[in-house]
């Protein structure tokens, strides 16, 4: 089961892509903030029946939790929601390019926050494997707006770059929280330990969006109902992304789980030279070798 995480990650990197596409058909219909509560409110009860087939199929009993695992989970939830926010605030501002290029310094600030929160280093191969990756996704990110490193170096003590970094420490402390949670349980079978962590983060995150709905939003809930069936698609997508995703992060460490999930980014790419005929710019065909070169390093380490 220890390989398992690869297929299991590639899988999630391609439910992610469905439920971005998916998002981005609500975004017309709802708010930025209305559209993310989708995809908990909607993916929590497929959460929770998730659990409850496999604990059937099992004929085990779901853990109580603790009050490590709460924290946790309540971590690694309210660090998500705190990255999303970000990360559409840093897509507002003026020269947004640079603060979304700085969010994909994400998988290098899973490594260090895997470090300092659960003593996992990462070995040398694997280190360089990610350092590449990252290089490669950013590369990418400037190619599409045009601008370079130098740009990229020169706007980082802009408001744009520091909120992007920040967008990306919280995704990186998300991660690390959920694979703590997970870890945290003791559980034998790491396929039953996510999908527990899976239906307390989603419960906890509809209920954190839902009030924050409420307070700020309140007519947004009930274009949310409205939206049921399109709704209910990006749950179903986003509770299949993060299952995988969860249980990928459960059995490996969390950078190379967030750095394979790069190779959504190389087929995307690979389709859109191949099958739609676009021309490539230099510098996305180097992003896109880097990150190749990378994922095949963290292979290689894990």
């Amino acid at each position: 089961m220890q390989d398992l995480w690869i297929p299991v990650t590639i899988a999630a990197a391609l439910f992610q892509t469905l439920r971005t596409a998916v998002q981005k058909y609500l975004a017309g219909r709802l708010s930025t903030t209305a559209s993310a509560f989708t995809r908990f409110a909607y993916g929590a009860p497929f959460a929770l029946a998730y659990l409850a087939g496999l604990a059937a199929w099992q004929d085990a009993a779901v853990p109580a939790p603790d009050l490590a695992f709460v924290g946790w989970v309540l971590l690694g939830a309210v660090a998500q929601i705190i990255a999303t926010g970000l990360l559409i605030a840093a897509v507002t501002l003026r020269n947004f390019t640079v603060g979304v290029a700085w969010s994909k310094t994400e998988i290098l600030q899973a490594a260090l926050v895997g470090i300092v929160l659960l003593g996992e280093p990462v070995g040398p191969v694997g280190t360089a494997g990610i350092m590449l990756a990252t290089a490669g996704v950013m590369l990418m990110s400037l190619a599409k707006s045009g601008q370079g490193w130098r740009a990229l170096l020169a706007g980082l003590t802009e408001r744009a770059a520091l909120v992007g970094i920040g967008a990306g420490a919280g995704f990186a402390i998300s991660a690390v929280g959920f694979r703590g949670a997970a870890l945290s349980l003791g559980l034998e079978n790491p396929i039953f330990a996510a999908s527990v962590t899976l239906a307390w983060a989603t419960t906890l995150q509809t209920l954190l969006l839902g009030a924050w709905l409420a307070w700020r939003e309140p007519g947004q809930l009930m274009l949310v109902l409205r939206s049921w069936r399109i709704s209910g698609l990006a749950g179903l997508a986003s509770v299949l992304g993060s299952g995988c995703w969860f249980t990928a992060m459960t059995i490996q460490v969390v950078p190379y789980v967030r750095t394979l999930g790069l190779v959504e980014l190389v087929f995307t790419y690979l389709l859109t030279v191949f099958w739609f005929r676009e021309r490539p710019k230099l510098r996305e065909l180097l992003g896109v070798l880097a990150m190749a070169g990378g994922i095949a390093m963290v292979l290689l380490a894990g």
